[in-house]
C-alpha cells in the first residue's frame, strides 16, 4: 500500500510538471512565436508603403492596428485572414468584412489568452476611447461606442450594421472580437466603434 501511495504521488508530480510546461508553452512560447510573425508583418506593411488595401492577400500584413487605453506601446499588424494560422501571426480581419476606413463593418479577431494575447485586455476599453487603423492610404481613427457579450452563434454582430443583418450601412464602424472569458470559448466579447476621422498619408 505504502509503495502504491508512493508511485501515485510521483506520478502526480510528473503530470503536475508536465502541465505547468504546458501551461508556460501556451503563454510564453506560443507569444514567442506571435513576436517573430509580427516583425515580419510589419515588415511586409513597410515594404509596400503602409498596408496595402489594393491587392489584399490572406495571410499578409494589412494594417496597423494601435489602441491607446491599452498602452503607449501597443501596436499590433493586423493580418488578412481569421484561420487558426492566421490568428497565431496577430489579430485577424474578416475577409467578408469592410475595410478599413470604408462604409460598413471592419471587423478584427484576436486571441485573449495565447499567441501575445493581443485582445487580452480589450475589456478595459470605455466609450470614447480611440482605436486607430493605419493602413496604405490614411490613418483612420474610431471611438468606442459599445462593449457586449454574445454566444459564438451570435454572428450578426459581423453584420455590416452589427446587430442588424440585412440592413444596408450608412456609416464606417468597427469591430473588435474575441473569447470570453479569459482560458474560454464559452462565449465572445464583442467591442463596436465608429469612424470619427480620416487623416490622409503624406506620398
Amino acid at each position: 500500500m505504502r509503495a502504491l501511495l508512493r508511485t501515485f504521488g510521483e506520478l502526480s508530480i510528473t503530470a503536475g510538471v508536465v502541465l505547468a510546461l504546458f501551461c508556460a508553452y501556451l503563454l510564453w512560447g506560443t507569444g514567442a512565436y506571435t513576436e517573430r510573425q509580427q516583425r515580419l508583418l510589419e515588415r511586409q506593411l513597410g515594404a509596400d508603403g503602409g498596408a496595402g488595401q489594393a491587392a489584399i492577400t490572406p495571410g499578409r500584413a494589412m494594417a496597423l492596428l494601435r489602441i491607446p487605453r491599452l498602452g503607449r506601446d501597443y501596436r499590433y499588424a493586423v493580418v488578412e485572414g481569421i484561420t487558426p494560422d492566421h490568428l497565431k501571426k496577430g489579430p485577424g480581419h474578416h475577409p467578408d468584412s469592410a475595410l478599413p476606413g470604408q462604409i460598413g463593418n471592419f471587423v478584427i479577431s484576436g486571441h485573449r489568452t495565447t499567441y501575445a494575447a493581443p485582445f487580452n485586455r480589450i475589456d478595459a476599453l470605455e466609450r470614447g476611447d480611440e482605436i486607430f487603423v493605419e493602413a496604405r492610404g490614411a490613418r483612420y481613427t474610431y471611438r468606442v461606442t459599445a462593449q457586449e457579450i454574445v454566444a459564438p452563434t451570435a454572428v450578426d454582430v459581423l453584420a455590416p450594421v452589427p446587430g442588424r443583418p440585412g440592413r444596408p450601412a450608412l456609416q464606417a464602424v468597427i469591430t473588435l472580437t474575441t473569447c470570453h472569458p479569459e482560458y474560454s470559448a464559452a462565449q465572445r466579447l464583442i467591442v463596436h466603434g465608429v469612424l470619427t476621422s480620416t487623416q490622409p498619408r503624406k506620398a
